[in-house]
């Protein structure tokens, strides 16, 4: 199963999330199959792909609830 969630990246202290498209089971920093965007907690800035992004959730990928509120902001 596909799932759509936060990669994090950045340094300690200064986080930035990257979005990707990944396997249930897999880490969370680990491999992904896809970026289709990122988040700055710290500036409160959002950006994804909206096309792929809704091409992958009507394949079945399933976002994490984190996600879908990122989304629907």
């Amino acid at each position: 199963m596909l799932k759509i969630r936060l990669k994090r990246t950045g340094r300690k202290k200064r986080p930035f999330y990257k979005i990707v498209l990944t396997e249930n089971l897999s880490k969370r920093d680990g491999k992904a199959i896809m970026e289709l965007g990122f988040y700055d907690p710290l500036k409160n800035f959002v950006y994804f792909d909206k096309v792929n992004l809704t091409k992958y959730i009507n394949f079945g990928a399933y976002p994490t609830n984190t996600v879908r509120h990122l989304i629907s902001k």
